[in-house]
């Protein structure tokens, strides 16, 4: 047995028992007859509450050269406070901070964990032990996935989805650092939103009543004169539309997870669940829902479930919404937009209209006032003339006279 010189000690040890049936340990008769019989091992004290000895004590190392370095790093552990397993592994730790996500998140978000889990970061990184995960092993990863062609975004999830992970260990002290904070590639920029102009977003309207008349023509209406969310849309359930009072009550939001399970949850932030005003065109389309839903029912019937969905009420899928907008906008040849683009055509027109940015950022239901600024700031062109102009006439006003004419004094003091 060796004592280490600072503290714990390295010995050898076997699993052999004696006729009571109890482990021989490191008082095997067998360790001082072969050099390959049992394993190296470390234990060290521990502080105790209680005032008894308390060790610990870790066995299975092939070398003394392997127990004194595992000593040494669980000696370290112990002085830092990391709570450090030799033998848990990039696989076995993901999967379990994978599942105390499970019920935190929102399920299009989990399962977009999920997958970078099981297909990108177990794979790539699964079988080295935490510990031994380095920022050369991402960045080489990295650079492995764009060689491939893959996308810089999935890329940049992907690490990101790491990053999230290895933060969670730093914080419960089983990595000291981590590995990922300067490995994971930059957020790539954003690409240009597309947005159609007013006349655009009239022509699409139009098209859709003329030639469908259908709710989803009324969906759009709804879109655009609001800038809800489509998820926002496809859960907005009746009890929540106050048609005398012009106002709508945002609940509910119904998303697609894994482009197959429908879930009807809440909606993006706190800020989201709010009353959203109602224009009269608006007004006029949820009245045509009101009026086609009501003929389905029997008289004096409340009005109950989804404003938008099939005949037997079931919900309508979010992926139906898109195909229907392209399909209806290439017919009158539109710029080719998404869902959410809705939502940021009603914010450029409310913003080009000159409506204060204060009151965009209210009807749009952010957070934040800078959440507003930082998406639709590059459409203020006004905002910023407005300002440079008070600026201009701020100092004009703080000037003293003009230089005096010819022959008069002046009020200016002379140059030093």
């Amino acid at each position: 047995m060796t004592a280490h010189p600072d503290r714990g000690r390295i010995y050898r040890r076997c699993g052999c028992r004696d006729t009571g049936g109890k482990q021989f340990g490191a008082r095997c008769p067998s360790l001082n007859r072969s050099t390959r019989h049992g394993s190296w091992a470390y234990a060290f004290d521990v502080p105790s509450t209680d005032g008894r000895r308390r060790q610990r004590c870790r066995s299975g190392f092939r070398t003394r050269g392997a127990a004194h370095e595992a000593l040494e790093r669980a000696l370290e552990c112990e002085r830092t406070g990391l709570d450090l397993e030799d033998d848990l592994t990039v696989a076995r730790y993901l999967a379990g901070w994978l599942r105390t996500k499970e019920d935190v998140l929102k399920p299009t978000t989990y399962a977009r964990y999920r997958d970078h889990v099981h297909n990108d970061l177990i794979p790539a990184f699964g079988r080295l032990k935490l510990s031994d995960l380095r920022e050369r092993h991402i960045t080489a990863w990295n650079e492995a996935e764009l060689a491939r062609g893959r996308g810089r975004t999935s890329v940049y999830r992907a690490g990101a989805t790491l990053s999230s992970a290895l933060n969670t260990a730093v914080r419960t002290r089983r990595l000291a650092d981590n590995p990922a904070r300067y490995a994971v590639m930059p957020r790539p920029a954003a690409p240009e939103r597309i947005c159609w102009t007013p006349s655009q977003a009239a022509a699409f309207l139009r098209h859709n009543h003329d030639a469908y008349g259908d709710q989803l023509a009324d969906a759009f209406e709804v879109l655009l004169g609001t800038g809800l969310r489509r998820g926002e849309l496809l859960g907005l359930h009746w009890p929540e539309v106050h048609l005398a009072e012009q106002m709508l009550l945002v609940r509910w939001n119904l998303t697609a997870v894994d482009n197959n399970h429908l879930h009807l949850g809440h909606p993006k932030t706190k800020a989201s669940r709010n009353w959203v005003s109602l224009s009269a065109r608006v007004t006029a389309a949820l009245k045509r829902r009101t009026a086609a839903a009501r003929a389905l029912l029997p008289e004096d019937a409340p009005l109950e479930g989804l404003v938008f969905c099939h005949p037997d009420g079931a919900p309508l899928r979010p992926q139906q919404l898109l195909v229907t907008l392209r399909r209806r906008s290439e017919e009158i040849g539109l710029p080719r937009i998404g869902v959410h683009d809705l939502r940021h055509t009603a914010a450029s027109i409310m913003i080009s209209s000159e409506v204060p940015l204060a009151v965009v950022s209210k009807t749009l239901r952010h957070s934040t006032l800078s959440t507003t600024v930082n998406i639709y700031g590059r459409l203020l062109p006004h905002a910023a003339r407005d300002a440079v102009t008070a600026l201009c006439q701020a100092l004009d006003d703080a000037s003293p006279p003009s230089a005096a004419p010819d022959g008069e004094a002046s009020d200016l003091p002379d140059a030093a």
